[in-house]
């Protein structure tokens, strides 16, 4: 029997969709996984069979071939672990198949058929509320997944809860968005220092103008010290910035502590040592990315050499 789920894939902080498709044939015990996985996901066999088991639920003594169409994009991470197992499920007529093809499904199995957080669930939301869906998720993603608006997220700690919820038996409840008050005391103050009156007026003036500040001065002079205290002066993000901010850290899988809105403006400290991989990621894409960029550096640099020389 074929059973489909509708899941995720995270092309850096944008989510596009998957379809899981799972097949459960006659034949001898088979589990293989297709449509470009990578080592978490072909390893998905292992959490899924040991976490249905430990769910008391049957798992088949069959055939069984999962495919995660596009086939031609490749698929990361252990988020593809629960909408498999309810789609195995589904292949044996435990779950009802309209239910599940109605719901953004993604969320990593425990052995024991508890789900942990996944990285991405803000942008799963929001591809959720393009596609008009609702999204079901793990308990310890679901208020990180309800700030954005339209979409209904719901919860499950479990894959039984998970399977109860679509099967109507315990439908679960939707889960609200915690947006927490903008905190002042949650960034460093600017009075912990002491002296560079100048370099705090300089400080000041740049951030409430918008200008970009270059600190020049010997190591232990408070250069960074500085820095680390320009969040303290901007005012709290715009819903818009806020959300924009949220969905990088959100991809980044930093923000499942939390589960709220970074209402801070952010802030980073790369060395200045820092290659171009480790500053803006690595990757094909941001390899060529680098590349044009410095080869149209090189070729304006090369064209005002040549127009000096012919002024001269």
């Amino acid at each position: 029997m074929l059973a489909r789920a509708r899941s995720v894939a995270l092309i850096g902080v944008d989510a596009v969709p998957v379809e899981v498709e799972v097949d459960v044939a006659q034949g001898l015990p088979a589990f293989t996984v297709v449509g470009l996985p990578d080592q978490a996901v072909s390893e998905a066999r292992e959490r899924v069979r040991a976490a249905i088991r430990n769910a008391q639920l049957p798992f088949p003594a069959a055939r069984i071939t999962v495919n995660l169409a596009p086939a031609d994009l490749r698929k990361e991470g252990p988020l593809y672990d629960l909408p498999i197992a309810l789609g195995v499920l589904a292949a044996q007529g435990l779950v009802p198949a309209r239910a599940l093809d109605g719901v953004l499904v993604a969320g990593e199995l425990a052995l024991d058929g508890s789900l942990r957080p996944i990285a991405g669930a803000v942008n799963l939301a929001l591809l959720a509320s393009t596609l008009s869906l609702p999204a079901l998720l793990p308990s310890g993603n679901a208020h990180e997944a309800a700030l954005i608006d339209g979409v209904t997220v719901y919860g499950a700690a479990t894959l039984l809860d998970a399977v109860r919820h679509l099967s109507g038996q315990a439908p679960l409840e939707a889960t609200e968005a915690l947006v927490p008050e903008h905190d002042p005391g949650a960034f460093l103050d600017l009075a912990d220092l002491k002296g560079q009156a100048a370099a705090r007026r300089a400080l000041e003036v740049a951030l409430a103008g918008g200008h970009n500040l270059l600190l020049v001065g010997s190591p232990g002079s408070g250069k960074t010290m500085l820095a680390r205290r320009a969040p303290g002066l901007l005012p709290p993000l715009s819903r818009p910035e806020a959300l924009e901010v949220t969905r990088i850290h959100s991809a980044a899988g930093v923000l499942a502590a939390r589960g709220g809105l970074n209402l801070g403006a952010p802030y980073r400290a790369p060395h200045h040592t820092v290659s171009d991989a480790g500053l803006i990621g690595g990757g094909s894409v941001s390899t060529h990315a680098i590349c044009d960029a410095r080869k149209l550096i090189e070729t304006d640099a090369n064209y005002l050499r040549l127009e000096a020389r012919m002024v001269a």
